[in-house]
């Protein structure tokens, strides 16, 4: 029943949405900025593992048992977690309760005394100029939209613009493979659909592995470096993917060994976005706290980063799949390439600190 399903997977992507937008605020209010990276290069090396693997699992579950066992592993995961998020405990909640001893309280206290100080010393360089004020001073006469959805006028800066697509460029190459890659396998190796999926794992498993570290890299050296470096990488590993052809084991392991490769790009790919996209948001929050009001702007960017991200996975099926019909898988890839390399010059020149070439102000 095809209406069903459409009513479905519309309820699918309402509950995602909230569970995306609520999800990173705690993080973000949990783990502070300074560990921001590596939280979400974690967060995105799952999310990005489940896109990849699910096929494999579906694959084995409907084999041996069906749609039965499909949807009911599915009912299953799902109760285990809701009763996990009725577990957690937000941070601001948790203070009002004495848990530990006095002793352990004052230590907390310290310790987000010391978060709150090393916060601060990581802005400080960043504001406190007049020009820096004024750029992100926003004018509090606003149409009424406007003033209903506050983080509109964070839109004018590029570098939001920039890190929005960085995650939907993201998204895109997730939905391309995941639509790819099944085909492929079935074209060239004659794969089942149990076969097929396997070839997720080298993809998933270096994306797995490698996005706290790349996340670290992020906390340590800035987005711009990850971002730029990620997509960069991933370039000629997708030129490269028009060397696999009909074939048997050799063939195989070539194939593998290029989804391998493309992991790490998407591994060092996966935080940049949402933490430069939080970067700036911060330095509009600083200077305009009663424009956003007590809850901050926090959960309508996350918000928007999951329609920029949704936005890709819903696409990059729907152009991978054509591209490849039309001109073939090789030349598919060599456009997807060309879309990597045009997002990694746009993360140059708009992700992170400014180019030397451009800085004409300090912000």
């Amino acid at each position: 029943n095809v209406p069903t399903l459409v009513v479905a997977r519309l309820l699918q992507g309402c509950s995602a949405a909230f569970v995306w937008t609520i999800g990173l605020a705690l993080c973000v209010e949990t783990v502070g900025p300074e560990n921001l990276g590596k939280t979400i290069g974690s967060i995105f090396s799952f999310i990005s593992v489940g896109n990849l693997v699910a096929p494999l699992l579906g694959g084995v579950l409907y084999k041996k048992a069906g749609y039965a066992g499909v949807f009911g592993i599915g009912f299953a995961v799902l109760a285990i977690d809701f009763i996990m998020r009725l577990l957690v405990i937000e941070k601001k909640v948790a203070r009002r309760y004495n848990f530990t001893t006095q002793e352990g309280s004052n230590e907390d206290n310290a310790s987000n005394s010391n978060d709150e100080e090393a916060a601060s010393d990581e802005q400080e360089p960043l504001l406190g100029t007049k020009a820096e004020d004024d750029y992100y001073t926003i004018s509090k006469e606003q149409p009424a939209i406007v003033r209903k959805l506050p983080i509109l006028p964070c839109l004018k800066n590029p570098r939001l613009v920039a890190a929005l697509m960085v995650a939907f460029v993201q998204a895109l190459l997730l939905g391309a493979f995941d639509a790819t890659i099944p085909t492929i396998g079935q074209e060239y190796f004659g794969f089942d659909s149990l076969k097929a999926g396997t070839l997720f794992l080298p993809l998933g498993v270096f994306d797995f592995l490698l996005g706290p570290v790349f996340g670290w890299v992020v906390d340590k050296y800035g987005t711009k470096v990850a971002a730029v470096g990620g997509y960069t990488f991933l370039v000629p590993c997708l030129v490269l993917l028009r060397l696999p052809h009909a074939g048997g084991k050799n063939q195989i392991i070539l194939y593998a060994g290029l989804l391998a490769l493309c992991g790490v790009g998407l591994a060092a790919i996966g935080a940049p976005s949402i933490v430069e996209a939080g970067n700036i948001v911060q330095k509009y929050y600083d200077v305009n706290h009663d424009w956003f009001g007590e809850q901050g702007p926090f959960a309508s960017l996350y918000a928007m980063s999951s329609v920029a991200f949704c936005a890709g996975l819903a696409i990059g099926p729907e152009i991978a799949g054509e591209l490849k019909q039309v001109i073939g898988y090789g030349n598919m890839n060599i456009v997807v390439a060309i879309i990597c390399g045009l997002t990694a010059a746009l993360s140059f020149f708009y992700v992170g600190d400014k180019p030397k070439i451009l800085r004409r102000r300090h912000f």
